[in-house]
């Protein structure tokens, strides 16, 4: 399972996967871009998504398992950047980059942990960004939102080891794809 999955990065790794014998699912808020995409995907398929809303995500994954099956590998891919100096940043775009950066991650995970842990082994990878790991000007809402990620993925893969969930986070540097 891949949320932001239609495009760029989530978009590659939904192929690996799938390269790989994954059943895989990807998650977005465009359903032309997911049906586009998950065309491309052996044995793929696509679920309409919106991962700051409880209810879109828990339906969402409800039918992705009725479809393909349990999830043994998530992918928390979704992400949203503004850029603008600290002091012209509104609080609805820090909000907006919270919910989707992090809680996204945090709704999806929670969804998804009683089908990962039901597996013998089983990952949750989050794609951070060098942002989660160092400053940048002019994107302060995304730099927090990633480092947050980044320290979410460090307490989860602690508190998740024993169960055979591993934990893990990507932070790729800029990539010329939509966001």
């Amino acid at each position: 399972m891949v949320t932001g999955g239609g495009t760029g990065i989530g978009l590659a790794i939904a192929r690996a996967l799938a390269a790989r014998g994954h059943a895989v699912t990807i998650m977005g808020r465009s359903i032309e871009t997911l049906a586009a995409a998950s065309a491309s995907l052996p044995g793929g398929g696509h679920e309409l998504c919106d991962v700051t809303r409880d209810a879109s995500v828990a339906n969402a994954l409800a039918r992705a398992q009725a479809a393909r099956g349990p999830v043994r590998v998530l992918v928390n891919n979704a992400g949203a950047v503004t850029t603008a100096a600290f002091e012209k940043t509104s609080l609805e775009a820090w909000s907006a980059a919270l919910e989707v950066n992090l809680l996204g991650a945090v709704r999806m995970t929670g969804a998804a942990l009683p089908s990962l842990k039901a597996h013998d082994w089983a990952r949750i990878i989050n794609i951070a960004s060098t942002a989660g790991l160092k400053p940048y000007a002019y994107v302060s809402a995304y730099v927090a939102s990633k480092h947050a990620l980044v320290g979410l993925t460090r307490a989860l893969a602690q508190e998740l080891a024993a169960s055979g969930v591993t934990v893990n986070a990507v932070c790729p540097g800029y990539t010329s794809t939509a966001i």
